[in-house]
């Protein structure tokens, strides 16, 4: 076991080293989430009240950052073709690391990738006058709730890599899942509001239980979650996506 986590960070760092190479792309990686707080956000706040007691931009704050979180980690499979392209997947895949401590490690680099989008988001916050929680434990909260979905996406992104094997359609299908993850989820309004078909679609989409725990330890006095559900229900998904990811691996090179 601890043979296994040794290799799973030195993949990670490895990973961490070429993200640290472009530091620009976490300011660009910034641009989405504000646009939408500063102009989705505002204009929505004017409407009739769809969030209940809680103020509107504060309650889309946690789904916009469970959604750069997702749009970050959905597209990181498109790595691992380049890499086959290259010839690196098959080093890889020439050492003796489990095939789950390589897909494991390319996980955590995608939630490393993802964590500065918590920076900001609390900056942006706190600019907007949002009323957060400065609790240590429910920051803690939503840093493991990030990287647990960061590990989750980023793995079911690898596991569509495995599958599909070329770039051009692994863009195709990205593009397909992202934003069905997205609006069928509880980020920009309750679940409450939906249709009966569509609160179905939600409660079997893992963005929405991201979505309850990072809602519920961000925002003072936010709707009630069943944190310990949502958390149980997102680490067994990211286990689960981890083990698959680990035996369609080596079918990116065949």
């Amino acid at each position: 076991m601890l043979q296994f986590f040794k290799k799973t960070f030195i993949i990670t760092e490895l990973e961490i080293r070429k993200a640290l190479h472009d530091p620009t792309e976490i300011f660009m990686r910034a641009v989405q989430p504000v646009l939408w707080i500063l102009i989705f956000g505002k204009v929505f706040e004017k409407m009739h009240p769809i969030a209940g007691p809680v103020n509107y931009i504060a309650f889309m704050t946690p789904g916009i950052l469970a959604q750069s979180v997702l749009f970050v980690s959905i597209f990181y499979g498109i790595a691992i073709i380049w890499e086959r392209d290259l010839g690196l997947t098959h080093k890889f895949l020439a050492t003796p690391s489990p095939r789950t401590a390589l897909v494991f490690g390319k996980a955590l680099s995608a939630a490393f990738r993802t964590l500065p989008l918590v920076i900001i988001i609390y900056i942006l916050a706190v600019i907007m006058k949002i009323d957060i929680s400065w609790n240590p434990l429910h920051i803690l909260g939503v840093l493991f709730m990030v990287i647990l979905g960061a590990i989750f996406f980023s793995t079911f992104s690898l596991i569509i890599a495995c599958i599909v094997k070329t770039r051009e359609r692994f863009m195709g299908i990205g593009q397909v899942i992202t934003m069905p993850l997205f609006f069928a989820s509880n980020a920009i309004y309750p679940i409450s509001i939906m249709p009966a078909w569509l609160k179905v679609v939600s409660r079997i989409n893992p963005l929405t239980y991201v979505i309850n725990v990072l809602r519920a330890l961000m925002i003072k006095n936010g709707p009630p979650a069943n944190i310990a559900l949502d958390f149980s229900i997102v680490i067994f998904v990211s286990c689960l996506s981890v083990w698959i990811g680990g035996i369609l691996y080596k079918r990116v090179i065949s």
